[in-house]
């Protein structure tokens, strides 16, 4: 459980400075990554990333012919929470590999960017 607060600490304090974080889409058919959850059965998670150095560090073997995206926490909260909610979809920080993965409800990944949201006029 420590490793989900500490992973979830970094995502947080990086996407407050910026208000972007980061996933992979696949530039021909604009799908984004979404995987099996190593944590769950029978639930998808789809990774994100809080830099797009980690991001595109992900850029490799079934994943080489993705980019990677920025999503604006405006965007998020606007268009991405309802359309997830109903897919029932995890939200993986900063991925690595199925070994270290943090996954977090979409309610509790999506509170803490509630917290975090400048808003810009």
């Amino acid at each position: 459980m420590t490793q989900i607060i500490d992973a979830q600490t970094q995502f947080i304090s990086h996407v407050e400075q910026f208000q972007t974080f980061y996933g992979l889409q696949d530039p021909s058919s604009q799908e984004w990554v979404v995987l099996d959850s190593i944590n769950f059965e029978n639930k998808d998670v789809m990774p994100l990333w809080s830099t797009i150095e980690l991001a595109q560090s992900q850029i490799a073997d079934e994943w080489k012919a993705f980019t990677v995206a920025p999503i604006t926490l405006a965007d998020w909260l606007e268009f991405w929470v309802e359309d997830l909610s109903q897919d029932d979809v995890l939200v993986g920080i900063n991925w690595v590999d199925e070994n270290s993965c943090a996954e977090l409800s979409l309610d509790v990944f999506t509170q803490a960017l509630i917290a975090i949201e400048k808003y810009v006029k």
